[in-house]
């Protein structure tokens, strides 16, 4: 039997030296492997934020709605003077039928109406008048618009000033409100013959109208026609 010492070969430990080297210098190289597709996260990225705590809802405490409209004593406070009953009974009647009634918003409009329908008389516009009367009161500016243009004349009017604009008097009648307005209002006017000669006003005067606005609830047009005027002495 051959001895022990003759089978040792040192060449064998060189090689298995070597591989052992080179093994693990492909692991310092290449790393562990990932189980997972997704690239492991960079310590650059932002971390998820923690969730917030959600405080519980609370009730609101009821808030306090005012009225469109202000109702008892002083619903009509500066529409219709507090001495006409008659207007702040009508008011209510008007206000009934037609619940979208401001009476506020009303008299500006009746101010800005007034001003305008003066205005295009004077001028003898009846473009702009049609829309803004009914058929009556138009019949009747036209005929005085045509009796000027055949006479020659011509007449120039501005409304200095509307000292004030209350409601004298209201209803609701079949598919109809009416108000009626007092103005009291300072004008500047002047009417001229065919040669240019001025023949009546020429200066600033008062003039104290009660006109009288009406319109259907019913329909979707909120335009409120003059269908009558009437003049105080």
């Amino acid at each position: 039997m051959p001895a022990t010492g003759d089978l040792f070969d040192p060449t064998f430990i060189v090689f298995a030296a070597l591989a052992v080297f080179v093994i693990w210098k492909l692991r310092s190289v290449l790393g562990m492997r990932v189980d997972r597709d997704t690239p492991p996260q960079s310590r650059f990225a932002p971390r998820p934020a923690a969730p917030a705590a959600v405080a519980p809802v609370q009730s609101a405490a009821p808030v306090a709605v005012s009225a469109a409209r202000p109702s008892g004593a002083e619903r009509w406070e500066g529409v219709a003077e507090k001495g006409v009953a008659s207007a702040w009974s009508g008011l209510d009647a008007v206000a009934a039928s037609d619940p979208s009634f401001d009476g506020k918003a009303f008299l500006s409009g009746a101010r800005r109406a007034y001003e305008m329908i003066v205005t295009a008389f004077a001028k003898g516009d009846s473009e702009t008048l049609k829309p803004l009367l009914s058929q009556d009161v138009f019949d009747g500016f036209s005929s005085e618009i045509a009796r000027r243009e055949q006479q020659g004349e011509t007449m120039e009017t501005a409304v200095v000033a509307i000292d004030s604009a209350t409601v004298d008097a209201a209803r609701a009648i079949a598919a109809r409100i009416e108000v009626t307005v007092r103005f009291v209002a300072r004008l500047m006017s002047e009417r001229r013959d065919r040669a240019g000669e001025i023949i009546d006003g020429g200066q600033t005067r008062k003039v104290i109208e009660r006109w009288t606005f009406a319109r259907d609830p019913k329909v979707s047009d909120p335009t409120w026609k003059l269908v009558a005027t009437q003049a105080e002495d």
